[in-house]
C-alpha cells in the first residue's frame, strides 16, 4: 500500500494506492497531488490571484473550464436543494469572521457583523465561458471545490490500482475499503465499494467572536451560522461533490428532517445530534 500526505485546500490530504511501487504509481500519486494544488490556485477565495478571487472582485470573468464547471455544479445544487446549498454565502462567512484561511483566523473580541439572507444572481454563459455575478454578490466554493478536487484525484489514481483519496473527511474511493466515521461515542466502520463520503459539522471549523461560538455552516435563509440540532453529518454519494451537497443540506434540515429526507431519497448518511443521538439513515445498516 503506497501512501502520500500533504496539505492543500486548508486541510490534510491523504492518498492511498494499492499498487506495486514503480514509475506508474509514483507518477499517479504525484499527478493527484499536483491536481489539488492546481485547483486550489484557481478556486480558493483566500488567494487574491485566483480566478475565484478575481470574479468576486470584478463581478464578472471569462472563466477557465474548472471555475466554470464548479460554479455550474454549485448553481445546480442551489436549485435542487431549494436554496439550502448556496454559493452566495461568501459575505455571510466574512461577516461571521471567516474572512481569511482558517489557520490564520483571529477570532478577536469584536462581535460578528450583521448579515442578511443570501442569494442573488449568478449568470453563466457556456458559449462565452463567462460568469457574471449580480450586484453585491460574491461566492464561496470551498466545500464543493474540495469535493471536485477529491473526485479529480480519484480519476487520476484509478488507472494505477485500488485507491482512496481523503481530504479532511471528504473521501472518494475505487474498489472496496473500510472507512471509520466519528459518532458521539465509539467510531463506526463503514464498508464502501467505490463512491464517496463527505462529513460536515459545526464542531470542525468553529471559533468564538465577541463571546459567541460561531461556525462555517451558514444558513442561506438567514445569513447566520445555522442553529441545527445536528452536530455532524456524514453523507454517501457516487461523487464527493454530491456527498458535500448532501451533507450540508442534511445538516440544515436538522435531525428529524434529515432522517425523513434521507429515507425518502434512499440516500445513506450518518447523523450525530448535539445531544449524543446517532442514527444510520437512508438505508444504511
Amino acid at each position: 500500500m503506497l501512501r502520500r500526505t500533504f496539505a492543500a485546500m486548508g486541510t490534510d490530504i491523504e492518498l492511498l494506492l494499492d499498487a506495486p511501487g514503480g514509475p506508474q504509481a509514483t507518477e499517479a500519486l504525484g499527478a493527484a497531488e499536483a491536481e489539488f494544488h492546481r485547483l486550489e490556485s484557481l478556486l480558493s477565495r483566500f488567494r487574491p490571484d485566483s480566478q475565484l478571487a478575481r470574479l468576486n472582485r470584478d463581478g464578472a470573468i471569462v472563466a477557465g473550464c474548472e471555475l466554470l464547471e464548479v460554479t455550474e455544479l454549485a448553481v445546480a445544487a442551489r436549485a435542487r436543494s431549494h436554496g439550502r446549498f448556496d454559493p452566495t454565502i461568501h459575505d455571510a462567512l466574512c461577516a461571521a469572521g471567516y474572512h481569511t484561511s482558517f489557520d490564520e483566523l483571529d477570532p478577536g473580541d469584536a462581535p460578528a457583523e450583521p448579515a442578511g439572507p443570501c442569494g442573488g444572481t449568478i449568470a453563466i454563459d457556456r458559449e462565452l465561458c463567462s460568469i457574471t455575478l449580480g450586484p453585491d454578490v460574491r461566492i464561496d466554493l470551498g466545500g464543493i471545490a474540495k469535493g471536485y478536487a477529491v473526485d479529480r484525484a480519484r480519476e487520476i489514481l484509478a488507472p494505477a490500482g485500488r485507491s482512496l483519496v481523503n481530504a479532511g473527511g471528504d473521501i472518494a474511493a475505487t474498489g472496496e475499503w473500510i472507512v471509520g466515521v466519528e459518532t458521539a461515542g465509539t467510531p463506526i466502520s463503514l464498508a464502501i465499494d467505490g463512491g464517496a463520503l463527505a462529513t460536515t459539522g459545526r464542531d470542525r471549523r468553529c471559533w468564538t467572536r465577541g463571546g459567541r461560538e460561531l461556525h462555517h455552516l451558514i444558513d442561506p435563509s438567514t445569513g447566520q451560522p445555522a442553529t441545527s440540532d445536528l452536530l455532524r453529518v456524514t453523507a454517501f454519494a457516487p461523487t464527493a461533490v454530491e456527498a458535500e451537497v448532501l451533507a450540508k443540506t442534511r445538516f440544515l434540515a436538522g435531525f428529524d428532517g434529515a432522517l425523513e429526507e434521507a429515507a425518502s431519497a434512499a440516500a445513506p448518511c450518518v447523523l450525530v445530534a448535539e445531544d449524543g443521538r446517532c442514527a444510520l439513515a437512508g438505508g444504511l445498516a
